[in-house]
């Protein structure tokens, strides 16, 4: 049995730069705290945890200390609403979310009606919904596209981790809304490469093993992605892994998650050697 990384998979540069920043604000007082997960794997939140980066969901459940921004990025409020309470405000929004919070901003400011392409519930999305003035749509799929009424200007921003596939769909929706269409093309590189090289993969083997938090939208749309061309599972951890998938399974194939930390690849890599 043939076990293969693909060629682009975990760490981002976005992720990387937020645990770095994380741990150098590091506290044993218990006083630094992200407000909400850094990143959506419960695992790497668990060891900033011990290492002294804790998570709080409100403002008002840190009266004092630092209060880091996660990857995902918030309102503008939210910073003043810090500044307010006397809280160290330590930025650790990902650059390429910070890019599509401004870019919709200026939409706006331009006199554009912006819409965000991407998941409504999603923490990015409303962070960039906030730096709209909160004026922007959020489309999430050709069909709310195609019901969108037409305007004079319309600007289009995309969450970064979004599908590149699937935002070219809607967007080909938006070219007929308006004589005036501003698309700034929001999603990253390394949601580019990790979609690309994870189908390529897909095509290649007969398993794939898509190693991310469940609560990671890149890594379950990897995981929707390389469902499309062989069996796939989205795993958390080793630890999740069963006998019974790899019966007959001559290639396995394992991509991860932008948010996806390399000891946990390291040990779903080694656990599916040692059973070739």
């Amino acid at each position: 049995m043939e076990v293969i990384l693909a060629d682009y998979l975990g760490f981002c540069y976005g992720v990387k730069r937020a645990i770095k920043i994380a741990r150098e604000n590091a506290s044993e007082d218990g006083t630094s705290c992200t407000l909400g997960p850094i990143i959506h794997n419960p695992q790497m939140v668990e060891r900033l945890k011990a290492e002294g980066v804790g998570t709080v969901d409100r403002l008002e459940e840190l009266p004092e200390g630092t209060i880091i921004i996660r990857s995902h990025g918030v309102g503008p409020e939210v910073y003043q609403e810090a500044e307010e309470r006397g809280l160290k405000v330590v930025d650790a929004t990902c650059p390429h979310v910070k890019k599509a919070q401004l870019s919709a901003k200026e939409l706006v400011d331009e006199g554009y009606n912006v819409v965000i392409i991407g998941e409504k519930q999603h923490p990015e999305v409303k962070s960039i919904f906030e730096w709209s003035g909160r004026k922007a749509r959020v489309l999430e799929t050709e069909a709310e596209a195609k019901e969108l009424d037409s305007c004079a200007k319309l600007g289009i921003v995309c969450q970064t981790t979004f599908s590149g596939a699937k935002f070219r769909q809607i967007a080909m929706h938006l070219l007929e809304k308006s004589r005036d269409v501003r698309i700034l093309r929001t999603i990253c590189t390394a949601t580019d490469q990790r979609q690309a090289a994870a189908i390529d993969l897909a095509q290649q083997v007969d398993l794939m093993l898509v190693i991310g938090g469940k609560n990671s939208a890149n890594t379950t749309r990897l995981a929707q992605l390389c469902n499309e061309y062989c069996l796939t599972y989205h795993i958390e951890t080793a630890a999740e892994l069963r006998d019974e998938w790899f019966d007959k399974i001559e290639k396995i194939g394992i991509t991860a998650g932008a948010s996806t930390p390399d000891w946990i690849i390291k040990e779903v890599y080694k656990k599916c050697q040692n059973r070739a």
